[in-house]
């Protein structure tokens, strides 16, 4: 589902639409996994207004060897953490014996070191059955995100959808083959940056996260 939407004034904003547009999801009692940093606010407004449970969908890249920037995978955060692997990329690369899997005990070792920052020693939830719902403040080329869904995919839920605000046409075609759903509020062909389309773009801090998460928390408990 894409539904035409103007600029966004800030990511709460972004978010408080974007909940009018999921607010059919909320008798399924969804999973709000969010992409930090700046999916977190946007992700806030969703969780709050369908009253569902928030957390953290922590991503990180394995790159090739002698070039960190050619993803030859990704270690997905979650109960049952995922290695997403780019086959492909691996048989052009050619990482020597060990190196994956030394890489994914690196990274894993740092999304629990973010885990503690953003979430202390509470678990992640369990997605098994469930409806779950990855956001991010928008999209552009949709690499981190695609290994996101394929990770979040293998822990079994019921229905995955993906939910943001911006993101360009031909990428939502791409990630539409890794989830159940996507709804994007503005997938203009002309495609800039995501910050483009924010009068308020400003970057989301570990302590502004750390606040919304809490809130987040608080909030269902007192429901």
């Amino acid at each position: 589902m894409f539904l035409r939407t103007d600029t966004f004034h800030d990511r709460r904003d972004a978010g408080s639409r974007l909940a009018a547009a999921l607010e059919r999801f909320k008798d399924d009692k969804p999973v709000i996994l969010a992409l930090p940093r700046g999916g977190v606010p946007v992700a806030f407004e969703v969780a709050r207004a369908l009253d569902a449970e928030l957390d953290l969908l922590l991503v990180r890249k394995i790159g090739a060897p002698g070039h960190q920037e050619l993803a030859i995978g990704a270690v997905v955060d979650g109960k049952n953490p995922q290695l997403v692997l780019n086959h492909e990329i691996i048989a052009h690369a050619a990482p020597p014996p060990g190196y994956i899997e030394a890489e994914q005990k690196r990274q894993l070792t740092e999304i629990e070191r973010r885990r503690q920052l953003y979430r202390g020693d509470e678990p992640p939830p369990d997605l098994k059955g469930r409806t779950v719902i990855v956001i991010d403040d928008g999209i552009a080329t949709g690499a981190s995100m695609k290994a996101a869904l394929r990770g979040v995919r293998q822990n079994e839920p019921q229905r995955l959808i993906l939910a943001v605000p911006v993101a360009p046409p031909d990428t939502l075609q791409d990630l539409a083959k890794k989830c159940d759903e996507i709804v994007c509020l503005f997938a203009p062909e002309w495609f800039n940056a995501v910050g483009s389309h924010y009068v308020d773009f400003s970057q989301t801090t570990d302590e502004e996260v750390v606040a919304l998460l809490a809130e987040a928390k608080a909030q269902r408990r007192s429901d």
